[in-house]
């Protein structure tokens, strides 16, 4: 028969095949006819039964865990290391399995947390975050939302640069979906391989322009990787929602075509028409598992964002962060400066903008800006005027 357990403020009920049975406090020790829950971390002071009489509180619900014992601790979404209570580990086979100490979760971030202040460089720092992040997301989040001014320049830029350029050489446990040209024809079926029914958010790279380093191919995915590590702990996104995607289509970084440790496709990338109906036929798939989901394309190079961004703005729920994200964050900048130097917000044409970089970030920066100039009233022509573009090579 099925069971469930719901807890309603400090009580629970446990329903077994339709019939409620009586309510009782709910305990780490509750077990509903043979199913398997742990509790999320416990805020201090609410661990014990018997404490939730007068306790006002957050709730949190049980969580259902569909594994046991060994198979638990090796699942960073269900695991909390040494935080499973005593009756948790009888009822989820964990006894045994745990040093038998119980901490909390405070007591396990600052045990991480001096771990990652106790190493000198960035990137050992990054490495041991990504370490935490692959056998307990729930510790890991919590981490960087405590200390998000420490942590994020360590998950993401700067740090997340170097990250990505031994990406093949450190890498320890898969996250993300790759998908290639060999996977043309399946690539509706292999959306199905994620083990998650409710995603919400994709980023997604063809690691063609990785931040400042260039063509990086598949060692691109640090970037998904870590931009959603930030939205899942700065926004609030659940970790299980959420699916980091690199479209490996080649690269002609001659390093990566010859070195050993590349995980990545080791061919020139596809071009033209072939490489437009692998990206058609992925943003397909993902519509096709989840019509509602959000896809982000992240770094792709500026001869590639604006028309991928053209072609399915208007089919499906997306957006190009280097354009779109980066010129809103700047036109926000500038009309702030303006107002700072007492000038009106509608003088922007009258500016003089220098972009230094012509990548999709620098360039969809300055589309941002123009469009905000025209809906001022300035001509296109007008507003062009008022842009200098230096290249990366002056």
């Amino acid at each position: 028969m099925m069971s469930s357990v719901f807890r309603v403020g400090r009580r629970a009920a446990v329903t077994v095949g339709g019939g409620a049975s009586q309510a009782r406090p709910f305990s780490s020790n509750t077990k509903a006819n043979g199913s398997n829950y742990v509790m999320p971390f416990s805020e201090e002071g609410v661990e014990e039964e018997g404490e939730w009489e007068g306790c006002t509180r957050r709730f949190f619900p049980p969580i259902k865990v569909p594994v046991r014992g060994a198979d638990i601790l090796t699942n960073p979404l269900f695991n909390k290391g040494t935080a499973f209570k005593s009756g948790e580990r009888d009822r989820l086979r964990l006894r045994g399995l745990l040093p038998p100490r119980m901490t909390n979760i405070h007591n396990q971030k600052e045990r991480i947390l001096a771990a990652i202040r106790a190493e000198e460089s960035d990137i050992r720092k990054h490495i041991l975050l990504e370490d935490l992040h692959d056998r307990n997301e729930t510790l890991y989040h919590q981490l960087i939302i405590d200390h998000i001014e420490e942590m994020a320049p360590l998950i993401y830029t700067p740090t997340v640069g170097q990250a990505c350029k031994e990406f093949g050489a450190r890498y320890r446990r898969p996250r993300g979906m790759y998908f290639t040209e060999e996977d043309r024809g399946h690539m509706a079926a292999m959306v199905h391989n994620w083990p998650h029914d409710d995603v919400h958010v994709v980023v997604v790279t063809d690691g063609s322009r990785i931040l400042g380093l260039g063509d990086l191919g598949a060692n691109g995915m640090g970037i998904p990787i870590g931009k959603l590590s930030l939205y899942c702990a700065a926004g609030g996104i659940a970790p299980h929602r959420v699916m980091p995607v690199v479209l490996d289509v080649g690269t002609d970084n001659e390093e990566l075509l010859n070195h050993p440790f590349y995980l990545g496709v080791q061919k020139p990338r596809i071009t033209g028409d072939k490489y437009f109906h692998l990206v058609d036929e992925f943003m397909r798939a993902v519509r096709f598992r989840w019509p509602n989901v959000l896809v982000q394309f992240e770094d792709f190079s500026s001869d590639k964002a604006q028309t991928l961004l053209n072609m399915y703005r208007r089919e499906h729920l997306c957006f190009n962060d280097d354009i779109q994200g980066t010129g809103a964050t700047t036109l926000a900048g500038i009309l702030g400066a303006l107002r700072a130097k007492g000038e009106s917000v509608n003088s922007l044409g009258k500016q003089r903008i220098v972009i230094a970089g012509a990548g999709s970030a620098g360039i969809g920066v300055g589309q941002v800006l123009m469009d905000a100039m025209i809906e001022q009233g300035y001509t296109e022509e007008a507003a062009k005027k008022a842009f200098f573009v230096v290249d990366q090579d002056g």
